[in-house]
C-alpha cells in the first residue's frame, strides 16, 4: 500500500518543509489541492527539494482550465519533477465553476472524458511531433505551431487520476485516466458495490482488461487520538466535515444507497442556515463509522487494510482535525508493509 500526504493550504514557507518531512517520513506521495491556493505552485516547491516521492494534484478543478493550459503546466512539472508529477483532476460542483470561475457547465462527464482526450492528444503532438487536430464536442484543438511545441517530454507523459462519485465520472475515469480518487465522502460500501464495477465499465468502454496497472486512491476520514478526549474532538470534527459532504446534493447517492438520501435534505437546509454544529449532531455513530475509520492509532492501520485491501493501492487520511506532529509515521511504516 502506498501512503500519501498532503499539503492543502500550506504557506510557500511551509510547503518545502512539509515536503521534505513527507520524503523523510516514507510516504509515497505529497499532493496539492486547490482550495485557497493554486494547486500547480505548491509542487513546484516540492519538486525542487524532494527526490524520491511523487507529486499530484488532488485535485485541480478541469472545468477551471481548458486542455491546452493544463496540458502545458502539466508537462512542465513533469519535467522539472523528474517524472514525478501525477494530475489529478476534479470536475467540482456546478455553482462554483458557473459562479466562482466564471466557466461553462454542460454534461460534465461528457465534458471531462473529452477534455482528458484533448490533452493527451495535446501530448502525442509534442511527443511525437504529430499534427494536432482534435475536434470535439466540447473542445477543438488544431494549431501547434513549432514556437508555442516544447517538444517530447524525456519522461514520458504525466499519468491522469479523474476524481468522481457518481457513476457517469467513475466509468470515465475508467475509460481514458491512468488512475481513479474516490472522494472522502464514501464507504467502504459503496465503493465496493458502485465504483468498481463503474470503473470495470469504464474499462471495458476503453478496450482495457480489468483493472491491471491502474491505481485507485483514496483519502478516507480516520478518526484517532491518544486518549478519550481526543478522540472526542476527532470525532466532532469528522462528523461536522462528513455533515458538510452530505448536505451537497451530488453526493447524495452515497447517502442512498445506506438509506440515509433523507439526511441530505434536511442537512442541506441547516447548511443554508449556517448551522455547521447542529449539522454535526446529525452525524449518529452508525454513520461515523461508514465514513471513517475510528480507531486508537495503534490499530488505524490494521483497520484501514481490513476496510481496503484489494481495493485501493494508495491511501491518505483526512483527519479534520489537530493532532501531534508525527503521529501518522508508525502508520505509515505498518501500511507500506500491507
Amino acid at each position: 500500500m502506498k501512503v500519501d500526504t498532503g499539503i492543502m493550504g500550506a504557506s510557500p514557507a511551509e510547503i518545502v518543509q512539509r515536503a521534505t518531512a513527507a520524503e523523510a517520513e516514507g510516504y509515497a506521495g505529497v499532493w496539492s489541492a486547490e482550495t485557497s491556493h493554486d494547486p500547480f505552485l505548491p509542487l513546484m516547491l516540492a519538486a525542487q527539494h524532494t527526490e524520491r516521492v511523487e507529486l499530484g494534484t488532488n485535485i485541480a478543478v478541469a472545468f477551471a482550465r481548458n486542455p491546452m493550459t493544463l496540458a502545458v503546466t502539466a508537462n512542465d512539472l513533469h519535467t522539472y519533477s523528474g517524472g514525478r508529477f501525477v494530475l489529478g483532476l476534479g470536475s467540482q460542483i456546478k455553482p462554483h465553476i458557473t459562479k466562482r470561475f466564471s466557466m461553462p457547465w454542460s454534461h460534465p462527464a461528457a465534458r471531462m472524458r473529452e477534455l482528458v482526450l484533448a490533452m493527451r492528444a495535446i501530448w502525442e503532438s509534442w511527443q511525437t511531433g504529430g499534427k494536432l487536430d482534435f475536434r470535439g464536442e466540447f473542445y477543438t484543438h488544431t494549431l501547434m505551431t513549432p514556437f508555442f511545441d516544447p517538444g517530447p517530454n524525456p519522461h514520458g507523459t504525466p499519468k491522469v487520476f479523474l476524481a468522481g462519485v457518481g457513476d457517469r465520472m467513475t466509468e470515465v475515469a475508467g475509460e481514458v485516466a491512468d488512475g481513479y480518487m474516490f472522494h472522502a465522502f464514501t464507504t467502504e460500501r459503496y465503493v465496493r458495490e458502485v465504483s468498481l464495477p463503474a470503473l470495470q465499465r469504464g474499462r471495458a468502454a476503453g478496450g482495457k482488461d480489468g483493472l491491471d496497472g491502474f491505481e485507485i486512491m483514496g483519502a478516507p476520514f480516520v478518526v484517532t487520538g491518544q486518549d478519550e478526549d481526543e478522540m472526542a474532538r476527532a470525532a466532532e470534527a469528522a462528523r461536522q466535515q462528513i455533515a458538510f459532504y452530505a448536505s451537497t446534493p451530488a453526493y447524495r447517492p452515497v447517502l442512498e444507497l445506506h438509506g440515509w438520501g433523507p439526511l441530505q435534505e434536511e442537512l442541506n437546509r441547516l447548511s443554508k442556515q449556517g448551522e455547521w454544529v447542529a449539522m454535526g449532531r446529525l452525524i449518529d455513530d452508525e454513520m461515523l463509522d461508514a465514513f471513517a475509520v475510528v480507531a486508537p492509532l495503534d490499530e488505524v492501520a490494521a483497520k484501514l487494510t481490513a476496510r481496503f485491501a484489494g481495493v485501493a493501492q494508495r491511501l491518505s487520511f483526512y483527519a479534520p482535525y489537530r493532532g501531534a506532529a508525527g503521529r501518522w509515521t508508525p502508520v505509515v511504516a505498518e501500511l507500506a508493509q500491507a
